[in-house]
């Protein structure tokens, strides 16, 4: 059997994703590296070819006439996901497509039922790995699909959606793709190759505007320290690569066996590693000990989820008053030469324009190095949603290509979404201004951050400048929301 795995080229449009940084998908890399060995995987991350989309996908699929093509998607995604089917099927209508990924999971009913349906074959709900392998030896006539739990396949035209399988054992996996089976390259962190690394998969955290109990239940689960390792040494030494981002949800929920694998990395004696990872504001904040190993073993940046300053607000996100949290994590990350990137949503039933200025002025006063700041978004069968639904106070209940957390889909009591969407975007400018780079950044990336204080940012702010000269605030704001609404319009999928 010959298989493709698909990524989709939609990103979220703010610099960071457009061109500072272009990581490559690790679910389709882990779902393909776990297909039996006699089948051909490959992997196409559509980013990397968001100019020339159908162009691509047509010279690879009439090359290798794959018998199934798999597609994961996220809900902002979905659309395009749904117009590269249609184009697959007017490619090779005799391929089979598989999606997968949180929408699908989520969704699986609705997407059975709806008109896209026509191009899709199976889905698959939850983790990827053991269904898509046992998919791929049934359509090779060694299984049965109506066995495999977790995959949702056509009978009669109908789907068909088989019990949900158990979570799966980790320490069974093997390793992602990263060698040429992977068909797109390019990836990046500013000027530095980089790779990624799951060292666990859940959380049992309870914030409720979060998708992730539904792909693994409230769970906490581990890879071996041994599978860790051996997964960096691909990175490292086979792959010649020295940044890795670590995707897990939740990394340091565990702080002793965060301490062990930091362990584990220090014998390794890595020269030049360096590792991203995300975590929360009260396990750093409450393990200095654990932070400390952290950057002896090389994490360099961390992104926090601080979420809001708003006792009220985190409180309606299910997070409890971790605003002290916020401040003493961010001391000890900086304490040992740790980047700060600090996550927050604003779009809460009870935000104002004032509460939108305090919540970055608060922001600012925690000393957070650069801030990931999104909109509260109504993700489909979240706590949330169902909570602002009721309250009717969401504004777009079904296009999800707004879904990415750039664009408000809700209202606030005092706040239309409009509104909501400017004073987001105009407070910004406003109370944090432009990024200035930390010394550790600095020190850790010379070259590009030079490029950008001393050439990039004194060249964007004369353009700016000329630009609210001519139009003010409202002109340069109306220009940057039809910067973002190209972004992800893709002219070679239109018709589709």
């Amino acid at each position: 059997m010959k298989v493709i795995l698909i990524s989709m080229p939609d990103v979220v449009p703010i610099i960071i994703h457009e061109t500072a940084v272009h990581m490559p998908n690790h679910g389709i890399a882990c779902v393909g590296g776990n297909i039996d060995s006699e089948h051909d995987v490959y992997l196409i991350d559509l980013i990397r070819k968001r100019r020339s989309i159908k162009k691509y996908l047509t010279k690879v699929i009439t090359k290798i006439k794959p018998d199934l093509i798999g597609l994961s998607a996220m809900a902002w995604q979905y659309d395009t996901c749904v117009k590269i089917a249609h184009l697959i099927k007017e490619l090779r209508p005799e391929v089979r497509i598989v999606i997968g990924g949180y929408h699908a999971t989520l969704m699986h009913e609705e997407i059975a039922e709806s008109r896209e349906a026509q191009w899709l074959d199976f889905m698959i709900r939850g983790e990827g790995e053991e269904v898509c392998r046992r998919l791929v030896n049934a359509l090779d006539g060694r299984d049965d699909l109506a066995k495999i739990p977790s995959l949702s396949y056509k009978q009669d035209g109908t789907f068909v959606h088989n019990p949900r399988g158990e979570n799966l054992d980790l320490g069974k996996l093997k390793l992602p793709i990263r060698d040429k089976r992977r068909l797109t390259w390019g990836y990046h962190i500013m000027n530095s190759k980089i790779e990624l690394l799951e060292t666990s998969r859940g959380c049992t955290r309870t914030c409720n505007f979060c998708s992730m109990k539904h792909m693994y239940g409230r769970t906490f689960r581990t890879y071996p320290i041994s599978r860790v390792m051996e997964d960096l040494d691909d990175i490292y030494y086979k792959r010649k690569v020295r940044w890795a981002f670590i995707t897990d949800d939740n990394m340091v929920l565990n702080p002793s066996r965060v301490i062990e694998i930091c362990d584990a990395i220090i014998k390794r004696n890595y020269k030049g590693l360096n590792l991203v990872v995300q975590a929360d504001c009260i396990s750093m904040a409450t393990n200095e000990d654990m932070v400390e190993k952290m950057s002896q073993a090389g994490f360099r940046s961390v992104f926090l989820g601080i979420e809001n300053g708003s006792k009220k607000n985190l409180s309606a996100a299910g997070k409890g008053d971790i605003v002290a949290a916020s401040r003493k994590a961010i001391e000890n990350c900086h304490k040992y030469g740790m980047m700060v990137i600090g996550g927050l949503i604003f779009g809460f039933p009870e935000d104002d324009a004032d509460s939108v200025r305090e919540n970055y002025e608060f922001f600012k006063s925690i000393g957070a190095d650069a801030a990931y700041c999104q909109i509260l978004t109504p993700y489909p069968k979240t706590g949330m949603r169902k909570q602002l639904v009721e309250e009717d106070l969401v504004s777009n209940r079904t296009d999800y290509k707004k879904y990415s957390g750039l664009w408000a889909n809700v209202r606030t009591r005092y706040l239309d979404s409009d509104q909501l969407q400017y004073q987001f975007w105009y407070q910004r400018q406003v109370v944090l201004g432009w990024w200035n780079p930390p010394a550790p950044v600095r020190s850790q990336g010379r070259i590009w951050t030079s490029i950008w204080r001393f050439a990039f940012k004194p060249f964007l702010k004369l353009h700016y400048r000329r630009i609210m000269k001519k139009y003010g605030w409202e002109g340069r704001y109306r220009r940057e929301v039809e910067r973002w609404e190209r972004m992800n319009s893709f002219r070679d999928l239109e018709g589709y």
